[in-house]
């Protein structure tokens, strides 16, 4: 079995790998594996066990058609990561998301026809739904994205299902809520405001607060992503949820209780533009027909993390000072 997984020096896509190279998910211990990266900032050979010998790394863009065709032959298998996602970025530079995004998957959907790969995985996120006063999204609540990043996620989506629906492609999609754990890139809350923390700086708090994510431990998510991959049905969408809904406001106290700081820590910023309220998933197809069911809780995966940022400043320090 050889599997390729893009924009896999990230976070989640890292995770997965790891997992996946220490035989962490079953019917997958020999499973060889080729991360394509780009490594732009966010992505840091670091995260990887680079010389692994069921690990081949490939420096590269996924709109490169040349070393898709290079490469791709051979693999059964395709866990597409590779995005530009922080939403932050998105507002005041939108073209590059939607050349990684949209173009980008296209161009992988493509090399994926002319490799003949089997099964093509293709991980999005909960925000291509916008906002949600009450209640939570299925699979089928229709699209509509608040943010650059959200609307090019959205469009990649509805090009990877057209090439399911045209061309018969095996692709199957996944939509995740809020992820968090180690070797995040310090510019998104959780580790951002840890790393802020740890270094006696004060923290950034859009607003009031009031905005609701729910939160999915990234070790929860890849598993998710493996049963996917291993068991998901063709043309099929699959929201991943992490089921602990918890305001902004609430996961800052709980960090400054865990990095021993207090209130006048925070510091209250203006809002960001099109800030969506609330997240939340209905996961209960992926729950029911994959059997996927989180196993962190947001109390121990939160104090784990922690304790990972505080022990790890060498991982982290270039990053907060590039």
């Amino acid at each position: 079995m050889k599997i390729l997984v893009t924009g896999a020096a990230g976070f989640i896509g890292s995770h997965y790998v790891r997992t996946m190279l220490d035989g962490g998910y079953p019917g997958y211990e020999d499973a060889e594996v080729t991360v394509l990266d780009k490594l732009t900032y966010a992505g840091n050979l670091n995260n990887l066990p680079i010389g692994h010998p069921r690990l081949t790394f490939v420096e590269g863009d996924i709109l490169d058609a040349a070393l898709l065709a290079d490469h791709l032959p051979g693999h059964e298998a395709i866990v597409h990561f590779a995005a530009e996602s922080h939403v932050d970025r998105s507002l005041p530079g939108a073209a590059e998301f939607v050349r990684t995004n949209v173009l980008g998957t296209q161009s992988l959907l493509d090399a994926a026809l002319r490799s003949d790969v089997q099964t093509f995985v293709h991980v999005s996120t909960d925000e291509v739904y916008g906002s949600i006063e009450e209640g939570a999204w299925t699979e089928d609540w229709p699209l509509q994205p608040n943010s650059p990043y959200a609307a090019a996620k959205a469009g990649s989506d509805l090009i990877a299902r057209a090439y399911a629906r045209t061309h018969g492609l095996d692709v199957r999609i996944t939509r995740c809520s809020n992820n968090y754990g180690t070797h995040q890139h310090p510019e998104k809350l959780i580790p951002l405001f840890v790393t802020n923390l740890l270094s006696g700086k004060p923290v950034p708090l859009y607003g009031d607060g009031r905005n609701v994510r729910e939160w999915l431990h990234v070790d929860d998510h890849c598993r998710a992503i493996q049963l996917v991959l291993t068991g998901g049905r063709p043309g099929e969408i699959y929201n991943v949820g992490g089921g602990t809904e918890l305001t902004n406001r609430v996961v800052t106290e709980r960090l400054l209780e865990l990095c021993d700081a207090d209130w006048s820590m925070v510091r209250h910023v203006e809002d960001r533009k099109g800030h969506d309220l609330r997240y939340a998933l209905d996961d209960t197809k992926i729950r029911t027909e994959l059997g996927y069911e989180p196993r962190w809780t947001f109390e121990t995966g939160i104090r784990d993390v922690v304790a990972w940022y505080r022990d790890n400043p060498v991982w982290w320090k270039p990053l907060v000072t590039a």
